[in-house]
């Protein structure tokens, strides 16, 4: 079953190079290691890589900015990084790809969220190596945040907050994000983590992916009926009244106080899931910015997690492939 979005698709399309939209949340780097293999090392049962080359991509909130920017959003940015090398790099690729970094606070005490992946030239990965300092922020770091908040949300026609459990998005930074929204009549969406359910009270919509769904709920979700009496009680327990959850091949479903609405899955062939929520959530957030209803925000990003799925690592994708679909 297919549905025409109910908003001439053109119009909404191209009202999105006039938007920003300001995206808060915890910044990361993606290290990529490329190397071929052809033997196992005679030290234990592991695969020799021979290292070909290295790539660093944006990822976390950074992909979900890059991922607006790509849509032809101006993007602004809040999170954190820390005074470091990898912070700086990070700093720079942002701003390379046109995002403000401006918003960015730097945390001495921190390290920057990098991931490396030590990655096969036929895109199999072999490992991964985390550097993170995952602790929430706090006194004047968290002070600052919110202070960064309050000075962009002005110029901002969505706030959008992507939370990785990495520090940044705490009870106070979520509060003056949605505060903000609420101050100048913007949307605020989420893309959430379950130990922080209780801090998104407010926002004007949270997209949880099935598992999230299901840990907020307390239920298992098996059928469309279970995903309707999930999504409910995930907006009951977040304080959100508009919830999306994401469903993978089973696609999404949408819970709004006045109806529900399934969403089934666009994807033709599916690569790499890596980012496709961060891919979901900015078409969203952008589309709801440019004024489309809830429902045609959410069939717009249920078609651009339809195509970026089918491309390999943290992806972006662009109005015109949209367009296509």
């Amino acid at each position: 079953m297919t549905h025409a979005l109910h908003m001439p698709e053109s119009p909404l399309l191209s009202r999105f190079a006039g938007q920003t939209v300001l995206v808060v949340g915890d910044l990361m780097l993606d290290h990529f290691v490329i190397g071929s293999v052809d033997r196992i090392s005679p030290e234990a049962p592991v695969p020799v890589v021979r290292f070909a080359r290295d790539e660093y991509r944006l990822g976390g909130a950074a992909n979900v900015a890059a991922n607006l920017q790509g849509l032809g959003s101006g993007v602004e940015i809040v999170g954190l990084v820390g005074g470091d090398p990898e912070g700086e790099r990070l700093r720079k690729e942002l701003s390379r790809a046109g995002i403000g970094t401006t918003g960015i606070v730097i945390d001495p005490a921190r390290c920057t969220t990098r991931k490396t992946r030590v990655v096969t030239t036929r895109n199999q990965q072999v490992a991964r190596v985390d550097y993170e300092a995952d602790s929430e922020a706090a006194g004047a770091i968290a002070a600052a945040l919110a202070a960064q908040i309050e000075r962009l949300a002005g110029g901002a026609g969505a706030i959008l907050l992507s939370d990785y459990l990495k520090g940044v998005v705490t009870r106070e930074v979520a509060a003056a994000a949605i505060a903000g929204g609420r101050r100048h009549g913007i949307p605020v969406t989420v893309d959430p983590k379950v130990p922080h359910a209780s801090y998104y009270q407010g926002a004007t919509l949270i997209t949880p992916n099935h598992h999230e769904a299901e840990a907020i709920a307390h239920m298992r979700v098996r059928n469309d009926d279970d995903a309707a009496s999930c999504a409910r009680k995930v907006g009951e327990r977040t304080g959100c009244a508009n919830v999306l959850i994401t469903r993978g091949e089973h696609g999404m479903w949408l819970h709004t106080p006045a109806a529900d609405t399934a969403l089934p899955a666009e994807a033709r062939e599916v690569s790499d899931v890596t980012g496709a929520g961060d891919t979901v959530i900015a078409t969203l957030t952008l589309a709801l910015a440019a004024g489309a209803s809830l429902e045609d925000a959410a069939r717009l990003a249920n078609r651009a997690a339809g195509i970026v799925v089918g491309k390999f690592g943290p992806a972006t994708l662009t109005v015109d492939e949209l367009a296509r679909g």
